[in-house]
């Protein structure tokens, strides 16, 4: 505003309309300064995530439970737990303690011998703490991806912060230029000009106003955002083995039952759930492609709705997961209520 008041003192005092032109210019010229002066790059020091432990998971192949389907199940355990328990069981690797624990139990209404209670109750200590393990596995992977959800959360944020702050500032600078432009032409028709200057502080203010206007359409900021150890890639490509999550925990996201046409792994659900966001869903097939390079390789320049949808990928994938404790849950409660 101290502009404006410095443009009417110079008119003021008789200089020549021609001049007029030097004020109109440094109004386009001090409002667009102002407007870019938050367009500048950002970059923002991220320290190396401490939501990962320090040594990757290694495993082969063999550490991966054989599909559930494909091993013969005994009717004496199917009869006393349901599939989901059965299946969280075969994961776990506890299968054979549980035909003994049951083998036993029958063999105790009979002979109701020490030895017999001794395995029972070392069978069933077994098969509780394998159960406590795999919980316990279970909750420190989820821990994991909500820490990093909850960092990308807070950069997101950050960017969000700079988006309302310029889109402020490129709001004040329109009403600064039209409140420039009306004070000014009050000034020139006041001082009996022509209509000739009028008309040209106003297509010079309109010309301002409409730049503006486009700065805050395009007020759309990036930052630098890296992830060389990326979960999301390990479910989007499907690996054979992971360095994320317990062989148990990856056997139970990619499980599938092949004689049933309508069985979908976990793993499949939750890429579907990522496809069906807006942004990506919507998205050409070439800028699909760039978004998809974007969230699945070491990481790049981030909008955004980009790290909100990164973040929210991170929180499904966490809420599947979880789904394992559930499981273990009803293992846990169906081996307690055996007689």
């Amino acid at each position: 505003m101290k502009s404006s008041f410095f443009f009417i003192f110079l008119y003021s005092n008789s200089m020549k309309p021609k001049l007029l032109q030097i004020p109109v210019i440094g109004i386009i010229i001090s409002l667009l300064f102002f407007s870019c002066v938050g367009i500048r790059r950002i970059q923002l020091h991220l320290e190396k995530s401490s939501c990962a432990p320090n040594d990757k998971i290694q495993y082969s192949v063999e550490d991966i439970p054989n599909p559930f389907f494909s091993a013969g199940t005994d009717t004496a355990l199917t009869t006393r737990f349901s599939f989901a328990s059965l299946n969280v069981a075969h994961a776990i690797g506890i299968m054979d303690l549980l035909q003994e624990y049951v083998e036993y139990l029958q063999n105790h209404r009979q002979t109701n011998s020490i030895e017999n209670r001794l395995r029972m109750l070392e069978l069933a200590h077994q098969i509780t703490q394998r159960i406590d393990l795999a919980s316990l596995e279970v909750s420190s992977v989820t821990s994991e991806l909500d820490c990093e959800e909850e960092k990308i959360s807070q950069v997101a944020d950050y960017l969000k912060a700079i988006e309302i702050k310029r889109e402020s500032g490129l709001t004040v600078a329109a009403i600064v230029a039209g409140a420039s432009s009306a004070i000014l032409t009050g000034v020139l028709l006041s001082n009996g000009n022509s209509g000739d200057d009028t008309e040209y502080i106003g297509i010079t203010s309109g010309i301002t106003e409409a730049t503006l206007g486009l700065l805050i359409l395009l007020n759309n900021p990036k930052i630098n955002f890296d992830h060389p150890g990326n979960v999301l890639r390990e479910i989007w490509e499907g690996r054979k083995t992971s360095e994320t999550f317990p062989p148990f925990i990856w056997y139970y996201l990619n499980y599938r039952d092949p004689v049933n046409p309508d069985s979908r792994s976990l793993r499949s659900q939750i890429i579907d759930r990522w496809m069906s966001f807006k942004q990506i869903k919507k998205a050409g097939s070439k800028k699909k492609q760039q978004l998809l390079e974007l969230y699945f390789t070491d990481g790049g320049r981030y909008s955004t709705e980009q790290l909100y949808n990164r973040a929210n990928m991170y929180d499904q994938l966490e809420s599947y997961i979880k789904l394992i404790k559930q499981d273990l849950t009803v293992l846990a409660v169906e081996f307690q209520s055996l007689k």
